[in-house]
């Protein structure tokens, strides 16, 4: 079975701040906008809405309400995916080629190319095991996670130390795979946009 990632360059602090935010008129706006994809989502997990899982329109809006949410664990996923709307809507979807489909320990094997560059401030393995913003519970999927401005700040000048010890050294760094230096090429992509804008990092979702 394999996997996929979804990932957004966004405002990462002010996509947070619309859980509990109240805001009607967003929620109105992706009614009325979206009404034919919010119906399409309804159709795919019919069987989980029968079974008392809220619809997509009702799960986004105990997210931009803050609640009240399901207490059953096995409706949560429908929160995990009225956020990633929601991230859909507020930022800008990025090159996730060498990450859809992937299978097996792929992401593992991504951090390790990273690791091999010196990078160590972020990890694709992030956007599989981080928890959503609170209050929204727990969901195994979608997988979520983030990279802070912050956080990408320090991996973009820790890729460049080593870039810098390699020159000075003259050796070449640790020989990689051809498709992990593509992702890792792809992550550096993804960073490097999110510097450009002051304040964005990068969300994903594992789907």
């Amino acid at each position: 079975m394999s996997s996929g990632l979804n990932l957004f360059l966004i405002d990462v602090a002010a996509t947070r701040a619309l859980v509990g935010s109240r805001d009607d008129q967003l929620l109105e706006v992706i009614r009325t906008e979206f009404a034919g994809q919010l119906a399409g989502d309804d159709d795919y997990f019919s069987d989980a809405i029968g079974q008392g899982a809220p619809t997509a329109y009702e799960a986004l809006h105990a997210v931009v309400h803050g609640g009240p949410f399901s207490g059953d664990k096995e409706h949560a996923f429908q929160y995990g995916y009225a956020y990633q709307r929601l991230c859909s809507l507020t930022g800008s979807f990025l090159d996730n080629s060498c990450f859809t489909p992937y299978r097996g320990a792929w992401l593992s094997v991504v951090d390790q190319g990273l690791r091999a560059l010196g990078i160590t401030a972020v990890s694709v393995e992030d956007f599989d095991q981080g928890a959503l913003p609170a209050p929204l519970p727990y969901c195994h999927t979608p997988g979520y996670g983030e990279w802070t401005p912050e956080n990408i700040a320090r991996a973009l000048e820790q890729f460049e130390a080593t870039k810098r010890e390699v020159d000075a050294s003259r050796q070449a760094p640790p020989p990689l795979e051809p498709d992990v230096v593509d992702a890792v090429m792809q992550c550096l992509a993804w960073m490097r946009h999110a510097q450009a804008r002051p304040g964005f990092g990068v969300i994903g979702f594992r789907s």
